[in-house]
């Protein structure tokens, strides 16, 4: 709408100034204060009210038409925001910020804050287990750069890539909560990711730009020191998020110092299959419930558990690391120092998000006593963690020594503060000598008025006077109307009553002046305080995200070192020689849902045989069985002791997984096309180091088709890539490759047949199955009697066909 229209006669004064304020933000949702609502109008409003559930009504008129209009109450809005921000949508707060004249037209208002689904700080709006990531993403051609900014955690990070394949597997392992991309990219991503995307104009992928913006944020001639100088289109990407949070937040962010680059050889690559497969942070349907994470996490501090899932989606290949992390669980073992660590870390609050809100000077009163009150506990976690392991004390050292905060904030804040300052009493007594004084002024008030009060009954003669105040007419001494008519010259009627009359004298004037005069100041003199202090906190930025970053990793140590215990699990050997050697191995989560004893298994992968295949009948344990050993080797790799008797793990660069399959209606693509499409990915990218499990492959067509395709894979898979493989199937004559090919070995899961009925063993055992026990399984599953006879006589027909043919 143009400014002509806007400013035209059609609208009111009011109208007109929402109109010029929400063409600045057309794509964003207008949160426009009026009193003590936040009203939407137009499309805003009924958007907002058919997402929110809220009515939809109208007000007055604007160019003839009825406004559409729908509101929230001011003091209850972080719900409705919060809502909307998890939809996807972003919000434009516009508050009043002048004051309210006669005379003068609408009160001045302008846009505030701007609060989007990866730039908000607010603990309301933000999963404290989760993190949240703003990500950027640049593509050309094949490759990609991604620079990701969490600000409610202080961490930027970079990377690049090639292959969609591979790109889809970090956005999978990142899980944004709001995507950037270049409006001129083709680039088209699955639905997941479509409500995510803000499309930028392309010159805000400028590399040269993006270097300056870079360098200006970081505060270096250069970004030489962070590792990331060549990594152009992650740079370029890096700059277009800046730009962002700089538009979005109209703040510094002086706790972004630091650049941190991800490389993919540092890791485990496990790509989207993989990390849904394996269920590790969410299981199949995207609930948390039954998930590796579920079952490990019990650390005491939400940054511990956000690292916790950090740790388990980015496997590292990093030996040393890997090392110290595993000797420092030991350690705590050994000492039996972790229930200790634990229960002081229980009383730490989340300092990453609270230093968040300092740096964006939004923090609020109660974050300042729980960082006081955290600060306050790290000396005894310091004193506890020393001398336990190099790395553990290390980890203590760098938690520094904040003794002159901690004193600042004592000083500084009451004890138990109110929610915000915007009522004040926050800043404690003795902290400013004005605030104390204009206090002192304020809460006098009531032993004047009292004084005055006697004061005037004694020189009235009037025992029922009373002084009293309210906020329409301030003081006032009020007397019965039988009483006015003897009131003193010098009482001014100020409001006439049914049964009274209030007035007000030259003195008692004087005084509501410098009362409300006192007020006023001190809630404004508390606010600069409050703001100052802010200010104070800012120095010790990075040395306090320094701390939390460690505490974090205490937690998570600690966490692990539980599980060791509690779970009985075994440190894992890392090894430099290929193969995966894993005795009385048990899948990790199985194991603690079922009401059963688990079965623990083994596993030998090496490079005398590098692929088993698996047989046995359905139910039978397959699955279970090759997801331990992913997940074995997954804990092994984020430095964590495994559940199992002993393990060895050799050199590890992907975990591939292809197990289980459902149509891709979205993409139209068919069962077996997903599973192709699968199995594709796995024999252009699997290399030796690899550890590939298959289950079922060739399924989704006709027998021989199926049985043809599952053939050559599993043929390829150890002939020609080499690759440490669990190839599950139902398909017998798989089992005949072990005559070709001295590195494929059959293992197969037992079962026995009891009248009729199957009893799963769950232990794995050398050769194939001896037969598949499908119509047994049928029946567990309640399939009719007569159905399962039927199936059982066409069976034998089907038997002695095969036999008369092999003759």
């Amino acid at each position: 709408m143009s400014n002509t229209m806007i400013d035209s006669g059609l609208h009111t004064p009011m109208m007109q100034q929402y109109l010029r304020i929400k063409a600045d933000h057309p794509n964003r949702l207008l949160f426009y204060r009026m009193g003590d609502f936040y009203e939407l109008f137009f499309d805003d409003a009924k958007l907002v009210s058919r997402l929110l559930g809220i009515t939809l009504t109208a007000r007055g008129h604007s160019a003839g038409q009825a406004i559409p209009m729908a509101g929230v109450p001011y003091h209850s809005a972080e719900t409705y925001l919060s809502r909307l921000l998890k939809q996807g949508h972003c919000v434009a707060i516009c508050e009043q910020v002048g004051e309210v004249k006669p005379g003068t037209g609408p009160v001045k208002r302008e846009v505030v804050r701007i609060l989007t689904p990866g730039t908000v700080s607010d603990a309301a709006f933000l999963n404290e287990r989760e993190d949240n990531a703003l990500i950027a993403l640049h593509v050309v051609k094949e490759k990609f750069g991604i620079a990701l900014l969490d600000i409610s955690g202080g961490r930027f990070q970079l990377q690049e890539g090639e292959g969609h394949d591979a790109l889809l597997g970090e956005l999978a392992r990142l899980r944004p909560a709001e995507l950037l991309m270049n409006e001129a990219t083709a680039l088209v991503l699955p639905d997941q990711y479509q409500a995510l995307i803000q499309r930028r104009h392309a010159w805000e992928f400028d590399t040269v730009s993006a270097r300056r913006l870079l360098t200006a944020q970081m505060q270096t001639h250069d970004l030489k020191a962070f590792g990331c100088d060549d990594m152009s289109l992650a740079i370029a990407a890096a700059g277009c998020l800046l730009q962002y949070v700089k538009e979005t937040q109209r703040a510094l962010l002086p706790h972004i110092n630091s650049v941190q680059v991800e490389r993919k050889e540092e890791a485990l690559v496990l790509d989207a299959t993989t990390l849904k497969n394996l269920e590790i942070i969410y299981n199949l349907n995207g609930g948390l419930d039954h998930t590796l994470a579920s079952v490990i996490d019990v650390t005491s501090t939400t940054m511990g558990s956000r690292l916790l899932r950090r740790w388990l989606m980015r496997p590292l290949r990093e030996r040393q690391l890997l090392l110290l992390r595993q000797e420092s669980i030991a350690s705590l073992l050994k000492t039996n120092r972790e229930n200790q660590i634990a229960a002081l870390l229980k009383q730490v609050a989340d300092l990453e998000r609270i230093l968040a809100r300092i740096a964006l000077k939004s923090a609020r009163p109660r974050d300042l006593i729980a960082l006081r009150d955290t600060l306050e506990i790290v000396p005894s976690l310091q004193s506890i963690l020393s001398g336990i392991h190099p790395h553990l004390t290390a980890l203590s050292e760098k938690c520094g020594d904040f003794k002159g905060l901690v004193m600042l904030l004592k000083k500084a804040i009451v004890d138990a503060p109110p929610l915000t300052i915007r009522d004040g009493g926050v800043i404690a007594r003795g902290y400013d000598q004005e605030l104390d004084e204009l206090l002192a002024l304020s809460e006098n008030a009531d032993e004047y008025l009292l004084k005055l009060e006697a004061q005037e009954k004694e020189r009235t003669g009037c025992a029922n006077l009373k002084v009293g105040y309210n906020r329409v007419h301030g003081f006032y001494i009020e007397l019965s109307r039988a009483q006015a008519e003897k009131a003193p010259t010098e009482y001014i009627r100020r409001q006439t009553l049914k049964n009274g009359e209030r007035f007000i004298t030259p003195e008692l004037k004087s005084f509501e002046d410098k009362i409300l005069s006192a007020k006023e100041r001190a809630l404004m003199r508390e606010k600069m305080l409050y703001d100052a202090l802010l200010d104070l906190c800012h120095p010790y930025l990075v040395a306090l995200m320094q701390t939390a970053n460690a505490l974090a990793e205490c937690d998570v140590l600690a966490n692990l070192s539980e599980c060791a215990r509690r779970l009985d699990w075994c440190q894992p050997t890392l090894s430099d020689r290929r193969g995966i050697h894993i005795e009385a191995g048990r899948h990790p989560v199985v194991e603690s849902v079922s009401p059963e004893t688990f079965i623990p298994n083994d596993v030998g992968l090496d490079e005398t045989k590098s692929l088993h295949i698996i047989t046995g009948p359905n139910m039978g344990g397959k699955s279970t069985f090759m997801r331990q050993v992913a997940l074995i080797t997954l804990l092994a790799h984020i430095g964590s002791f495994v559940p199992a008797k002993s393990a060895t793990i050799g050199p590890i660069d992907r975990i591939f997984t292809r197990i289980g399959a459902s149509d891709d209606l979205a993409s139209g693509r068919s069962t077996f096309m997903v599973e192709m499409t699968e199995t594709a990915t796995i024999l252009h990218h699997a290399t030796e180091k690899s550890l590939v499990l298959m289950d079922e492959i060739g399924r989704g067509t006709s027998t021989f088709d199926g049985l043809s395709l599952a053939y050559a894979t599993a043929k390829y898979l150890a002939k020609e890539i080499k690759a440490m493989t669990l190839f599950a199937t139902h398909y017998f004559e798989l089992t005949a490759l072990t005559n070709e090919h001295p590195v494929i070995h059959n293992i197969h899961l037992d079962a026995v047949e009891d009248h009729d009925t199957i009893v799963f063993l769950h232990k794995v055992k050398p050769g194939p199955a001896n037969q598949s026990y499908g119509i047994q399984v049928a029946k567990l599953a309640g399939i009719p009697k007569s159905v399962l006879d039927e199936a059982k006589l066409k069976l034998l027909f089907l038997e002695g066909k095969n036999a008369q043919n092999r003759q």
